[in-house]
């Protein structure tokens, strides 16, 4: 299976991770199985956010609530490795629940989409980068 996203939605996240150095960004992604439609950045209120990323969980429940009032579904997250790879880490590993939820994982300039297929593992996504429409 490939993933679309646009060359907007993903400037717009590697340059949100890059004006974070040192701190992992984070946010929710809504789309369908095949295409992230949109992304809305997330505070990460996670202890160490040098090192680990969490998504405030109010604003998980809001985007619930908008998608069960019609809105767009959360299909996952993304979030950044500001000295790491484009890959899941061992702490991103621990927090998989195996759900099927879409992770893009950002890295400098580099991204990956990754969805977990188990708890605790993952499988490459491949994701093509379609030219945005004005």
């Amino acid at each position: 299976m490939t993933l679309e996203i646009s060359s907007a939605l993903l400037g717009r996240l590697l340059a949100e991770a890059q004006a974070a150095p040192g701190l992992e960004v984070c946010g929710l992604l809504f789309g369908t199985s095949a295409l992230i439609a949109a992304a809305e950045p997330c505070a990460n209120v996670a202890p160490d956010p040098a090192r680990a990323f969490e998504i405030d969980p109010a604003a998980l429940f809001a985007a619930h609530r908008r998608a069960r009032a019609g809105g767009s579904a959360p299909i996952g997250h993304y979030h950044s490795h500001p000295t790491g790879r484009a890959e899941p880490s061992a702490t991103d590993a621990a927090g998989a629940m195996g759900d099927g939820a879409v992770w893009l994982i950002l890295a400098g300039q580099d991204a990956r989409a990754w969805r977990t297929v188990k708890p605790g593992a993952f499988e490459a996504v491949e994701f093509d980068v379609v030219t945005s429409q004005s």
